[in-house]
């Protein structure tokens, strides 16, 4: 452990260098001439003139086997490694960034240590995290020079003003990161504290432009820009960097991001409070567990809208792209992700009641739950109604066609588009009963303020129904279109009945501080396959975004002629995402065991019986 304590920082620096190494060797073949004509545009048909190389030639873009196996197997493995790390490293400082606020605005000691040793604990796995990042990457690197040396040679004199960029970023990235974690302690006091956090904001800040730039490469193969018909840069960097999918991409793998690098401490938290020997381990362990997914369903509930956002420039790009992915060959792979989806919303809606346990008083409000799972039930119903059917030969002659006479008018966009604006919505009661449950309100208009509330979410579903009923009356172009009044409503009345039920607990009575540790186990069980299904549908969706390009390394410019290529088919492609998942979070558990070991966490006094974090149900006022 003290090896790797001195080594931390040598070792990050020595794998950026490598980077940047592997960037300077690759760089001098990228010097093309400018040619004197003139040219257009593929995507904002704009004039300029070409100054990157064209797009390779079709018998240039084969790509090799390694003996009798697919090498994209291997490039599949290492990338699809390499964006789980990225995103990893990416989402950790911002957790670190986010608890060590919450640790300076609380205005109770105990909390404030808790909260910053769990984020400097968290910033030391972030920074072995990046070592392995880069490690990666420059893995990923060497692989696609030496086995796709026309598409990297093609990707890198098209985007060679963005590499000197890209590196420069990497390498700030790392040193802020570095600064972050070893100045925690020199930077302890209130004073300096807040220079430390400034600090780690800027860190998050680089890393999110890190995360816009690597994204250009997978907008730009989607939906090239910036380019001529032939695959010749024209000059404009603002083109070639905001083409079709970016910022939509953007959004949603930032999302996504947070979403897999929280599901990660779930599954930590949930291996940590299992194998717990005290009380109070176990109930800090459940904090943690309760705090992240605190953090992670905030980058869910955007996700499904953000998902949608995303579709809808796939469909203005090319319909044909759009109706190959949720429409033809990738169709079911979309109901698996509806399907993971539902399950996520319910395990939420389930380990908030279970963990209802920890709160005296909560027992009132479960008659509730029948209510709320029935209504989370048809919805999710709703949700994974099929458009098409997966159906032999024979059967699609015998029913006349691939749509079914019945499910097929109801599994259409405009009804799912209601169903998870409705599981929304649902989730959101549920978390409005959980903050509740411990306390009894003194407000003079408790009664005036839960017909308010019962109302704005009865407008609020009976509008996000009324609108996906009126989609079935318009033609598909339109019906999409309607996602957006949709989300509003949806996130209005959240935002909305969770201010008016903030009010309304105002100088509430508490019965008691929240018995952290005291969740059934079977809650955390839900917590630990919530986080499995977290990472496993990330995966899931990046293999459905890269799919949509079919036969092409760049759509419409730079095809695979490979006689062996094909498009996985959903069992394949299942384990491959599977494989990728266990290996990735072996290799994180075991830097959170590196890490950990030897050191006992930040617990303070009796945890199990502590007044309640910022995070939690509870207020810190006495009764």
């Amino acid at each position: 452990m003290n090896i790797i304590r001195s080594n931390e920082k040598l070792t990050s620096l020595a794998l950026v260098l490598v980077v940047v190494a592997l960037f300077g060797l690759f760089s001098p073949a990228l010097d093309f001439p400018v040619c004197a004509e003139e040219s257009t545009d593929l995507y904002f048909n704009t004039p300029g003139t070409p100054q990157g190389p064209a797009a390779p030639a079709p018998h240039e873009t084969a790509y090799p086997r390694i003996g009798s196996s697919d090498s994209r197997l291997l490039v599949w493995f290492v990338t699809q490694l390499h964006t789980y790390f990225g995103g990893f490293v990416l989402a950790l400082p911002l957790f670190c960034a986010l608890l060590e606020f919450l640790g300076l605005i609380t205005k109770k000691p105990a909390w404030a240590l808790r909260y910053d040793g769990l984020a400097r604990d968290l910033a030391k796995v972030a920074l072995l995290a990046l070592s392995v990042t880069a490690f990666i990457g420059s893995l990923m690197l060497t692989i696609f020079i030496t086995l796709y040396p026309s598409f990297m040679k093609y990707m890198g004199g098209t985007f060679k003003s963005f590499m000197p960029v890209y590196a420069a970023v990497f390498v700030g990235e790392s040193l802020l990161l570095i600064v972050y974690y070893y100045s925690w302690n020199r930077m302890a006091d209130r004073g300096r504290k807040w220079i430390h956090a400034a600090i780690g904001i800027l860190t998050n800040i680089v890393g999110t432009a890190l995360l816009l730039l690597a994204n250009s490469w997978s907008a730009f193969m989607m939906a090239p820009a910036g380019v001529d018909a032939q695959g010749r840069f024209l000059g404009n960097v603002w083109h070639l960097l905001h083409s079709a999918f970016w910022n939509p991409l953007n959004v949603h793998r930032f999302l996504a991001d947070i979403m897999s690098g929280g599901a990660v401490v779930l599954a930590y938290a949930c291996y940590r409070f299992f194998t717990a020997k005290t009380n109070e381990e176990r109930a800090y362990f459940d904090w943690v567990g309760y705090v992240f997914l605190f953090v992670t369903v905030c980058a869910l509930l955007p996700m499904p809208i953000a998902g949608y956002w995303l579709m809808r420039s796939v469909f203005v790009f090319r319909q044909t792209m759009g109706v190959t992915m949720m429409g033809g060959l990738l169709t079911w792979l979309f109901v698996i992700q509806a399907m993971l989806i539902g399950v996520l919303f319910l395990g939420i809606n389930y380990y908030m009641w279970q963990g209802m346990a920890r709160l005296k008083g909560a027992e009132r409000y479960q008659p509730y739950y029948q209510f709320v799972l029935g209504g989370l039930t048809l919805a999710l119903f709703i949700w994974l109604t099929p458009h098409t059917l997966m159906m032999s030969g024979s059967e699609v002659k015998a029913m006349g066609g691939a749509q079914h006479p019945v499910i097929g008018n109801y599994g259409v966009m405009s009804a799912k588009n209601g169903a998870i604006n409705v599981i929304l919505l649902f989730t959101a009661l549920s978390f409005l009963y959980y903050r509740r449950a411990s306390r009894t309100m003194t407000v003079s208009w408790v009664r005036t303020g839960n017909i308010a509330i019962a109302v704005l979410f009865a407008i609020g579903m009976l509008n996000v129904i009324g609108l996906s009923v009126y989609g079935y009356y318009l033609p598909a172009k339109i019906r999409v279109g309607l996602s957006a009044p949709q989300a509003f409503t949806t996130f209005t009345v959240i935002a909305v009945g969770l201010i008016i039920n903030r009010i309304m607990l105002t100088r509430a009575v508490v019965h008691g501080p929240v018995q952290w540790g005291k969740i059934p186990f079977r809650g955390m069980v839900v917590l630990f396959g919530l986080s499995a299904a977290f990472t496993w549908v990330m995966g899931l969706m990046g293999f459905i975004r890269s799919s949509g390009r079919l036969s092409w390394h760049v759509s419409e410019l730079m095809a695979d002629v490979s006689p062996w290529a094909f498009t996985p088919d959903l069992a394949f492609a299942a384990k491959m995402v599977t494989l990728n998942m266990v290996v990735f979070w072996g290799a994180v558990l075991a830097l959170f065991w590196m890490c950990q070991r030897g050191q006992q966490p930040v617990m303070g006094e009796e945890f199990h019986n502590a007044e309640a974090p910022i995070l939690s149900p509870v207020p810190s006022q006495e009764t």
